[in-house]
């Protein structure tokens, strides 16, 4: 991938590039317009040296014409202290260190190692010399650009001394300004580079970083439904079932019975197709801006508990709460509890049907709710006879009470305890 090695590139070791370039030789996660790609330099969106673009054609070409018109007016000034041989070799030299410009990308150690010693005595190629420097200054470390900033000057200086055409001091501090103005060019147009990757870089990893939070938001609502669903509908078709099972149980019930429990069926499906099909059209519409049903509090408990009353369950209960039910217990809390008492009688009735339930919830000394169901082991089941198959579980209910409480800032536990009678215990915080 590529990415802007200011850190690395200008300590110690080896030479390194301004970007480095993963094995498809493109940017990784960046993505480029065909036009961005044209005017973009290949270095940015391919490979150095290995991707040109239309812009590097373009900048090489510029660059080339440019150091043979440098090195032209060096030569021309001291071309009187030519003599035919030198002047052959100078064009030699200069022209083949131009030529090697078009190289400097992927290997500018290479280029600078050959460029500087022909400008030392080849004015053709001292334009060759400054585009080395600066080409130094825009891919090389620091150590590596001080050398070849240094070898320039030297070489600048071996030739002025062979070929002076005027004040030697002079030429000296134009040749310190030329190489100065390269490095800073070169050393500006890098931190742009690695500017423009970083901006793009981080434009990539917010949206990137959107799209995850997006999907965690899409999932966790998901989630809530799918608890929504299993504590409403579970609850429901449980009772269906107790229900249906009675029936089987007892064909030969008067008609007033067997009227009765069917009209509790009706009423139960009827209920379960309500909450189906608003939990439906929540999913259908998205999350946002849908209008969610009333969710149940601690006031609805005297209504599940006679639910469950009749449908046969044989249900104890204790509610030391207040008389209006949440005055001072939270509306988390107070949901969350009405889930718990929810999901215990719906368990005792897939896996205890004969069972007595004892229900109880209340507030402490310390501010908690206290909520506990508590139910022993059915006799028909112990004696093996008689009683209805419980009804299948997987235990995704135990597991969303977690989560329920867990988010209310309480604590679940449930198992057999010391009497042998299971218990499903919650304790939550009464206020927000």
């Amino acid at each position: 991938m590529i990415a802007p090695d200011f850190g690395r590139g200008w300590g110690r070791g080896p030479p390194r590039t301004l970007f480095a370039v993963d094995s498809a030789g493109a940017t990784a996660g960046l993505e480029f317009s065909r036009w961005q790609r044209m005017l973009l330099p290949g270095a940015m969106v391919g490979g150095d040296g290995e991707h040109r673009t239309f812009r590097d054609w373009v900048v090489d070409a510029v660059i080339f014409l440019l150091a043979l018109g440098v090195g032209t007016i060096v030569l021309t000034s001291t071309w009187q202290e030519h003599s035919g041989l030198f002047a052959a070799i100078d064009l030699l030299l200069g022209l083949a260190a131009c030529s090697l410009l078009w190289f400097r990308r992927g290997h500018p150690l290479a280029v600078a190692a050959v460029v500087l010693p022909a400008s030392a005595v080849s004015g053709l190629a001292g334009g060759a010399a400054l585009v080395v420097v600066f080409n130094a200054a825009l891919r090389c470390d620091r150590r590596a650009l001080a050398w070849i900033a240094l070898g320039a000057f030297l070489a600048s200086a071996s030739y002025s001394a062979l070929f002076p055409a005027g004040s030697y001091l002079g030429d000296m501090l134009i040749t310190l300004l030329l190489i100065g103005i390269a490095v800073g060019w070169g050393l500006f147009a890098r931190s742009r580079r690695a500017l423009v990757v970083s901006l793009r870089e981080r434009a990539a990893r917010l949206e990137a970083e959107s799209q995850l939070h997006a999907e965690q938001a899409r999932e966790a609502e998901r989630r809530r439904i799918a608890r929504e669903m299993h504590d409403v509908l579970a609850h429901r078709i449980s009772l269906l079932s107790l229900h249906a099972g009675a029936l089987e149980f007892r064909p030969d019930a008067p008609p007033e019975e067997i009227a009765a429990a069917a009209g509790v069926i009706r009423a139960a499906a009827h209920a379960a197709l309500e909450e189906l099909r608003e939990v439906i059209g929540v999913l259908r519409e998205g999350t946002e801006g849908a209008t969610l049903p009333p969710q149940p509090s601690l006031r609805d408990l005297p209504e599940l508990i006679a639910e469950a009353r009749a449908a046969g369950m044989r249900v104890e209960a204790e509610i030391g709460l207040p008389r209006d039910g949440t005055a001072a217990v939270s509306e988390l809390s107070g949901r969350t509890a009405y889930r718990i008492i929810q999901e215990g009688l719906t368990n005792a009735r897939k896996h205890a049907p004969n069972a007595r339930v004892r229900v109880r919830a209340g507030l402490t000394a310390e501010g908690l709710l206290e909520v506990e169901l508590r139910n022993p082991q059915p006799v028909g089941a112990a004696l093996g006879g008689g009683a209805e198959p419980a009804l299948p579980g997987a235990g995704s209910g135990l597991i969303g009470l977690g989560e329920r409480v867990g988010l209310a800032g309480g604590e679940l536990s449930h198992g057999p305890d010391e009497r042998g009678d299971y218990a499903l215990r919650a304790t939550l915080p009464a206020e927000r």
